[in-house]
């Protein structure tokens, strides 16, 4: 029996390696995919979107937070890889009734390297997993403290806004590369109204590409709410995707610094 214990606290008997992996969060299928698991993995969500190969070679079992219960059963997974954050706690406690469910719990960069170790480690990929950590790790050490302390606010939604705060993995980018979030005062994903926005006067607003598709309409509609912002479109993949996406995060933060520096 190999026993495992997952980043929310949650232990795993399996009787023995996982063949038939579902993963219901889209950064780990990535990586799941990268450390090469395409044969194993016979589930993903509609929004598993990279790599492209197994976007459309592999059987979608709904989206993350409205997963499908039934095809799920019939797939008759050995292990389910899901997320506190992005599955809803319904399904989860649902699932665990029936399957083996691994949870992450990511809001750090070394929660994402503990999630891809532990991962490797289960599934029989150590030595590849520990590659894709080592390249990680040295990809992002020249983008600590890139900025010079700018403040910034990063939306998530429309119509209301709604912005990443503390507590989350995209706070702990934003940080990690040198920007301060002009709203780290609240807590997670909160609502803010112009009002808010206008006080707090944040140098950059960065619009995120996910979950709302923000669009230069949208850029066009904050700038009447502030003049003096830097306003742009990023992408939000790079800024909260925690698998092998991180490898794409140097050059696009270098990019963004250059284009708001223009």
């Amino acid at each position: 029996m190999l026993v495992y214990k997952d980043q929310i606290g949650t232990t795993l008997k399996l009787a023995k390696k996982p063949v038939r992996i579902i993963s219901i969060v889209p950064s780990q299928s990535e990586f799941l995919w990268h450390i090469g698991l395409g044969n194993e993995l016979v589930g993903i969500t509609k929004f598993c979107i990279h790599p492209d190969e197994m976007y459309r070679g592999v059987e979608r079992v709904g989206g993350t937070k409205k997963l499908d219960i039934k095809k799920i059963r019939a797939l008759k997974p050995d292990l389910i890889i899901g997320n506190k954050e992005e599955n809803e706690r319904t399904d989860i406690e649902l699932l665990q009734k029936e399957f083996n469910v691994w949870m992450s719990d990511i809001c750090t960069f070394d929660d994402s390297f503990d999630m891809m170790t532990q991962l490797g480690n289960i599934l029989g990929k150590e030595k590849e997993t520990e590659k894709i950590v080592a390249d990680v790790r040295t990809s992002l050490s020249e983008l600590k403290d890139l900025f010079s302390s700018q403040t910034v606010a990063y939306f998530i939604w429309n119509k209301p806004y709604m912005l990443a705060a503390k507590n989350t993995f995209i706070d702990f980018v934003l940080n990690y590369i040198g920007l301060k979030n002009a709203f780290s005062h609240l807590e997670r994903y909160p609502e803010v109204d112009e009002i808010a926005l206008q006080k707090a006067q944040p140098e950059f607003c960065f619009l995120s590409s996910e979950p709302f598709p923000f669009k230069q309409e949208h850029v066009n509609d904050l700038k009447r709410v502030l003049p003096n912002s830097k306003i742009v479109i990023v992408d939000g993949e790079v800024f909260s995707w925690y698998g092998t996406r991180l490898l794409h995060l140097n050059a696009y933060i270098k990019d963004l610094k250059n284009t708001l520096n223009a």
